[in-house]
């Protein structure tokens, strides 16, 4: 009888890799039209180029965001202690997507190429992590500030997205529309590779403090009395989770909700423990936002709905259920 929570965590982050790996291997046939497989076997076009320039790519961006966002959520819940905690209401999202809207917005038409928004992106997340680096350099560093300053940061950026998508013009106002309502597109695989390598430290660093996290997630008492900093703790995980939001929506635009329904959908199978949570975190995410991209493309077909709106769709019913049941 000891063994059976432990058993039925490993069972849960084994079910949660099988999901994520179905997922990645299924999804890249489904979409608004039907691929020939007989193209396929010959290796002939333009089904094969459909599969490998836009397919391919857009489930592995998928996988890759759905896995940081997820993460990302876990992560901050654990260290804040709060359940309603999400990069989103952290800052973290709203400044990338302001340094986003400024390029689109302020840059000369010809320097407004996506590289130059990613740009801009992961500067807004950047100023997001040195101003909380400079709240932790203050004796008043708690996860209670570091909440309130998120709520701060988000009403400042939330206005100032507001004055510039009014003051813009037809065009570039619909571009920001567009990219403010977050998407999954097919991407270059250099871009993808490079989004690979900057998730991935942040992401290793996480998994491997899940012991700390336990501990940390009881308390600053309880984690104090067992040797733990932290308010180190707290900062490092911040910078951590910055960095895999950031970073995500830099290329993707903000995709709310997947750091809110993810870990508290895994709490119910896994339990508390982040040595087995964080992980299935990485599997779920992954699965999660590829299920919704796929919705997404074919739910209208030919018509392609924004991710960003499907999870939104999904994340404010379960967001007032989350309310109601606390």
């Amino acid at each position: 009888m000891a063994n059976e929570p432990r058993t039925r965590a490993k069972a849960a982050l084994w079910s949660s890799l099988a999901l994520m790996i179905a997922v990645a291997v299924i999804a890249p046939f489904v979409g608004g039209t039907s691929l020939d497989f007989g193209n396929l076997s010959r290796q002939e076009g333009p089904d094969l180029q459909i599969l490998l320039s836009l397919r391919i790519p857009r489930t592995i961006l998928a996988l890759i965001a759905g896995a940081a966002l997820a993460t990302a959520g876990a992560l901050f819940q654990a260290l804040l202690r709060d359940a309603l905690a999400t990069p989103s209401n952290l800052g973290v999202s709203s400044a990338a997507s302001l340094g986003a809207v400024i390029a689109i917005a302020l840059l000369p038409g010809d320097e407004t190429g996506w590289p130059v928004v990613w740009i801009f992106a992961l500067g807004g997340t950047a100023v997001v992590i040195a101003l909380v680096a400079a709240l932790r350099a203050s004796a008043r560093f708690t996860p209670i500030t570091l909440l309130l300053s998120g709520i701060a940061i988000n009403g400042i950026c939330a206005s100032m997205v507001l004055l510039l998508h009014s003051l813009a013009g037809i065009t570039r106002s619909f571009q920001i529309t567009h990219w403010l309502m977050g998407g999954i597109d097919a991407v270059e695989y250099p871009v993808l590779a490079c989004l690979a390598i900057a998730v991935t430290p942040p992401l290793i660093w996480i998994l491997a403090s899940a012991r700390s996290i336990n501990v940390i997630s009881y308390g600053d008492a309880w984690a104090a009395g067992r040797g733990i900093d932290c308010a180190d703790l707290t900062w490092k995980g911040f910078a951590a989770g910055a960095i895999l939001a950031g970073v995500t929506t830099a290329v993707t635009g903000p995709i709310a909700f997947v750091g809110l329904i993810v870990p508290h959908l895994l709490r119910r199978v896994t339990g508390p423990d982040h040595r087995v949570l964080l992980p299935a975190c990485v599997f779920c995410g992954a699965a999660f936002l590829v299920i919704c991209d796929t919705v997404s493309r074919t739910v209208l077909a030919p018509v392609e709905i924004p991710v960003g709106v499907v999870t939104a769709l999904m994340g404010g019913p379960f967001f007032v259920w989350l309310l109601w049941s606390r």
